[in-house]
C-alpha cells in the first residue's frame, strides 16, 4: 500500500507544472525585447542594434516587440505582467521609469517593484536650439535677448511631460527667464516650425536634431550634458556657459520583470554589457546621436531612482499631469 501511494505522488509530481523549476530560461525560443514606440523611431533603432550584439552573446536570437502608445505605460504593463520569467527583456526609459509615476494619477505598473534593472542603454543629450533669425548664438546672448522681449520667449516640446518639456521647465526655473511652454505632438512638428520661425526656440533630443545642425536650419545655444557630444563638438555645454549644474537627458536602460532569476539578469547583463563595448556597435549608436552606457544593474538602479527624485520634483512643481 505504501509502495501504491509512493508511486502515485510520483506520477502527480511528473504531470503538475510546479515540479520544474519556476524562473527558468527557455533557450529553444527567442528573447523577447518589448519596446514602448513604433518601429522606426529612434528608440526602435537603438534596440535593434544593441539586440543583434546581445543575440549573438548569448546564443539565441533577440526578437523586438514594439507595443507604443500611452508615454510607454501599455509596454511598460505588458512586461509587468509577463510571467514567462528569463525569456523577456523591456527597454524602460525616462518616462517608465522616472517621469510617469508622477505624470499619472494611477499606473498599472510599479516602476520601483516591478522590474529588475539589467543595465542602461543609452542617453539623448537635450539641446537648446534656436530658429536662424534668431539674434543669438550662444547662451549669453539668448538670455539677452529673451530679457529684452516685454512678452517672454515662447518654446516648443515634443510634448507635455516628455524629457524635452521637463528640461525645457528646468532650464526656465534655473535661468529665470519669462518662457512659455508651446506643446507639440512629438519632436518633429516641433523642430518644424522652429525652422520656419513660427516658435522661436524649443529643447530637442539629439538624434532629432541632428540632421537640422548639420544643414544649418537651426542654430545650437547649447546642450544639457556635462561634457561636449563627441558628434558634435561646436556646440558649448549650457554648464559651461555659467548655468552651473543644468543637466537633462531623456535616456533608456533594460529591465527585466521582477521575478527573473538572478542567474538570467546577470547573462542578460553580460551579453548587454558586450554590445555596448563593440566598436561597430557603438559607431552605429552615436551616429544615431545617441551615447552608450555602460554599466551594472546596481548603477543603472542608482541612476533611475535619482531621476525619478530629480524629475518627480520638478512635474510636482510645474503641476503637470497626463489624465
Amino acid at each position: 500500500m505504501l509502495r501504491k501511494h509512493f508511486l502515485a505522488t510520483l506520477a502527480g509530481l511528473a504531470l503538475t507544472p510546479l515540479a520544474l523549476p519556476l524562473h527558468a530560461q527557455d533557450h529553444s525560443k527567442p528573447l523577447e525585447w518589448v519596446v514602448g514606440y513604433a518601429a522606426g523611431g529612434g528608440s526602435d533603432i537603438v534596440a535593434r542594434t544593441i539586440a543583434e550584439s546581445m543575440g549573438a552573446s548569448l546564443g539565441r536570437p533577440v526578437i523586438i516587440n514594439n507595443k507604443p502608445g500611452a508615454g510607454t505605460n501599455i509596454a511598460a504593463d505588458y512586461a509587468a505582467r509577463h510571467k514567462d520569467f528569463g525569456n523577456l527583456i523591456f527597454s524602460a526609459d525616462f518616462a517608465t521609469l522616472a517621469a510617469n509615476p508622477f505624470l499619472f494619477s494611477k499606473l498599472s505598473y510599479n516602476a520601483e517593484k516591478d522590474f529588475q534593472p539589467v543595465g542602461l542603454l543609452v542617453r539623448f543629450p537635450m539641446f537648446l536650439v534656436v530658429s536662424n533669425n534668431v539674434p543669438a548664438k550662444n547662451l549669453k546672448e539668448f538670455m539677452a535677448w529673451a530679457k529684452g522681449n516685454a512678452d517672454g520667449v515662447n518654446w516648443a516640446s515634443a510634448g507635455p511631460g516628455s524629457p524635452h518639456h521637463l528640461v525645457g521647465e528646468l532650464f526656465r526655473e534655473q535661468s529665470g527667464l519669462k518662457l512659455t511652454h508651446v506643446p507639440y505632438r512629438g519632436a518633429a512638428p516641433a523642430i518644424q516650425d522652429v525652422i520656419g520661425g513660427q516658435v522661436p526656440a524649443m529643447w530637442i533630443d539629439s538624434a532629432t536634431v541632428y540632421p537640422f545642425l548639420a544643414t544649418n536650419k537651426v542654430r545650437a545655444i547649447g546642450v544639457a550634458s556635462p561634457q561636449r557630444v563627441a558628434t558634435m563638438p561646436d556646440v558649448a555645454t549650457i554648464q559651461e556657459q555659467g548655468l552651473q549644474g543644468f543637466e537633462g537627458y531623456a535616456w533608456q536602460g533594460l529591465v527585466a520583470p521582477t521575478g527573473t532569476s538572478a542567474e538570467a539578469v546577470a547573462q542578460f547583463s553580460k551579453a548587454l554589457q558586450t554590445a555596448l563595448a563593440d566598436t561597430r556597435t557603438r559607431a552605429r549608436l552615436q551616429a544615431l546621436g545617441v551615447e552608450p552606457l555602460p554599466g551594472t544593474p546596481a548603477q543603472m538602479g542608482s541612476y533611475a531612482r535619482a531621476e525619478r527624485e530629480k524629475w518627480g520634483r520638478v512635474i510636482t512643481k510645474v503641476g503637470v499631469k497626463l489624465d
